[in-house]
């Protein structure tokens, strides 16, 4: 075996100081830790299953990480162990369905067939007035995550004709269909009926509790989860930042813009305090905010503008079919990330992301600019 000569008077070569190779594994974990996934691609397929259930936990706030989602799983289980079940029923549910039927490989791997399954199963529990380990709710847990699978397949080509993403479309449609028939005096999936947010609480609305309201401000990026418990609301919020710093300012500066708009509008303290206000805020800033389009001076503007009108289109809705005892979910970000897309102005459509090269906001901007200095090396040549 050759083996290299030393050369008198040369130094040792050392090995990385400790801190690099520190620095080193957190920037592996972060984005979308693509090379895990080549890494999962010859395991065995419950092993690749387990990386693609804990992509589509993280795809419920927008991220694509297998670490992001097992931090948000435990922190599920954390703040109700019946609620994380009732999830993972749903996003196993909807997952395998997608297998079964044959869905594209990639979606699959990516996590985007379970999302909308777990969001459903989790917002049945939520609304259910049978209590915990009610386990009844597991059948319609499971028929509602393979159903939002159906959909997302029937949305999916409709949608891709305006190179829109199919997002929660599903799950919205699901869970108001899912509601709407059972009713609140359902026999056997019987659920609590959801009010209007500026029903009155008898309380004086000029009294506000400054610490509280903050605390739902971050609660509010923790109810896209719908759980209401501050360490678990933070743990997902650091499940976020391992992802995307980008997105996690996003998600805060969401969700506080949700709550300004829930106190211009007189909403009930309660959810203000509890974070329900900000959820939809907090959604329709991180689509825009880097996601869907590059992140610059002008998106970010365009972002706080996304989280305004999501979080009164939320308040809109709410007291719409608040008067029939139905929740208005996230149908206000959906709509209103969806129109976001649709716009054709020339400083906007100039930084818009192909769907299908989506990636975490900080990969979208290197490659952002790599294009303009590319295009810069271009027109001089020329």
């Amino acid at each position: 075996m050759w083996m290299p000569e030393k050369v008198e008077g040369q130094a040792p070569a050392r090995s990385p100081a400790p801190r690099w190779r520190v620095v080193s594994i957190l920037l592996y974990c972060t984005g979308e830790m693509a090379h895990f996934s080549k890494i999962m691609e010859d395991r065995a397929f419950p092993l690749q299953l387990v990386e693609w259930l804990l992509r589509g936990v993280a795809r419920v706030i927008l991220a694509n990480n297998p670490l992001s989602g097992a931090l948000i799983l435990g922190a599920l289980f954390m703040a109700s162990p019946w609620q994380a079940l009732l999830g993972t029923v749903g996003l196993l549910a909807s997952t395998l369905t997608a297998v079964i039927i044959g869905q594209d490989s990639a979606e699959i791997a990516g996590g985007l067939h379970g999302f909308n399954g777990m969001l459903v199963a989790l917002l049945m529990g939520v609304f259910s007035s049978a209590g915990d380990w009610y386990w009844w709710l597991l059948l319609p847990a499971c028929l509602g995550g393979a159903t939002c699978t159906f959909l997302f397949s029937g949305l999916a080509p409709l949608l891709e004709r305006w190179d829109l993403p199919v997002a929660v479309f599903p799950f919205n449609m699901v869970i108001v269909l899912f509601l709407s028939c059972t009713g609140s005096h359902n026999p056997y999936f019987p659920h609590y009926p959801a009010t209007p947010p500026g029903a009155p609480e008898g309380l004086n609305h000029t009294l506000l509790d400054i610490p509280q309201l903050l605390q739902g401000v971050v609660l509010g990026v923790g109810q896209i989860y719908a759980c209401g418990a501050l360490p678990s609301a933070l743990l997902i919020l650091g499940a976020v930042l391992i992802f995307s710093p980008i997105m996690c300012v996003h998600a805060l500066l969401g969700s506080g813009i949700g709550t300004l708009v829930g106190l211009s509008m007189a909403v009930r303290h309660s959810a203000l305090y509890s974070g329900l206000s900000g959820f939809n805020g907090a959604l329709g800033c991180m689509a825009v905010g880097g996601l869907f389009f590059t992140f610059s001076w002008r998106t970010h503007l365009f972002a706080i503008a996304s989280a305004f009108l999501s979080a009164y289109t939320d308040i809109a809705l709410s007291n719409l079919l608040g008067t029939v005892g139905l929740p208005a979910c996230s149908w206000g970000a959906t709509l209103v990330a969806t129109l976001m897309l649709l716009l054709t102005a020339r400083h906007l459509s100039a930084y818009r992301i192909p769907i299908g090269r989506v990636g975490s906001p900080e990969h979208n901007l290197h490659k952002h600019r790599k294009w303009e200095e590319g295009a810069k090396d271009d027109s001089t040549d020329v």
